[in-house]
């Protein structure tokens, strides 16, 4: 790259989508100096991108693109592709000339939680449990305040492992997190074994992926944010290295004692452990509001947040 006549005019490019494992030599100065950043869209880009993607698509009156693209916070440009391609699949099964926005809105669906599986049947004791879990979550999200809005919760199973699940989307795109709104996703991750507990006595293993998230925020933000009082106002994650050129400092070689490390474990701990009281109170609190909002989720399979907060009110 220090070979080329500075006389001619060659502008050299380069693209990655993995910046955190390139080797610092290629950043130098005199080397690529300038670092253009393609972030996924935010509300007006994404509405422009469906307008694009739409333009060889029908849509009824009520198809309203800036609706799905409030929808959409964090959906890369192909994402979104994929939902009018899904919503024109959609149309044509169900013999319509336009695209509507119930199509929409199930294409959206359809990319956050996967297919139906609607093939995938699950027994009497199974399904019972599975709508308990997802009312613990709903429940849980609409008792919490700045938690993500409730749009539907669904006992059907979808993708690949999804036995059921509780659809949030955002209402505004997010870049900043506050403690309390991390703990509050801990609480509405919590919310689905919780609420098997307390129906059926005991756990089951659906709870597998909500445990995953959980432990991943509440590491982060003990190691990366700095939000244990304990720790103090530092970070301990480690930073990322280039792939191919693997270098140790002594600093790297020890992040931290072993000391810290099970202060670490304990501190993690402690959040998660705060948050299981804190949702266990609020769904015993909430137990009659709890089983009647699991019985309409058996009959109707699907219900909206909006109907889930009626019976909480009337509970």
């Amino acid at each position: 790259m220090d070979g080329f006549d500075p006389r001619i005019g060659v502008i050299l490019m380069a693209a990655t989508n993995r910046p955190e494992i390139l080797d610092p030599a290629l950043l130098r100065a005199g080397r690529f100096d300038r670092h253009v950043l393609v972030d996924r869209p935010d509300k007006i880009g994404r509405l422009a991108i469906l307008r694009v993607h739409a333009q060889k698509v029908a849509f009824g009156p009520d198809a309203d693109l800036e609706v799905i693209a409030g929808m959409t916070p964090g959906f890369s440009g192909a994402d979104l592709a994929n939902i009018i391609n899904e919503a024109a699949l959609l149309a044509v099964r169900r013999s319509k000339e336009q695209v509507g926005l119930s199509e929409l809105q199930e294409a959206v669906e359809r990319v956050v939680a996967g297919l139906e599986k609607n093939n995938r049947v699950l027994n009497k004791m199974e399904k019972e449990r599975v709508a308990y879990h997802e009312t613990g979550h709903a429940l849980v999200a609409l008792s919490v305040p700045g938690a993500d809005v409730v749009q539907k919760i669904s006992i059907i199973p979808r993708g690949i492992a999804a036995l059921g699940y509780t659809l949030q989307l955002p209402t505004e795109d997010r870049f900043l997190m506050t403690k309390t709104e991390l703990e509050n996703k801990i609480a509405v991750l919590l919310g689905g074994r919780i609420a098997e507990e307390l129906i059926f006595g005991e756990a089951s293993t659906g709870a597998q992926n909500d445990l995953v998230k959980v432990t991943d925020i509440a590491k982060s933000m003990v190691k990366a944010y700095g939000m244990s009082e304990k720790l103090g106002t530092l970070t301990l994650e480690r930073e990322r290295q280039p792939q191919f050129v693997q270098i140790q400092t002594a600093q790297e070689k020890g992040d931290y004692s072993e000391h810290t490390a099970r202060e670490i474990d304990c501190e993690v701990r402690r959040i998660i452990d705060e948050q299981y009281d804190r949702v266990k109170s609020l769904l015993a609190a909430e137990r009659t509001a709890l089983i009647a909002g699991a019985k309409v989720l058996l009959e109707k399979e699907v219900i909206t947040g909006a109907e889930l907060r009626t019976i909480m009110e009337k509970a």
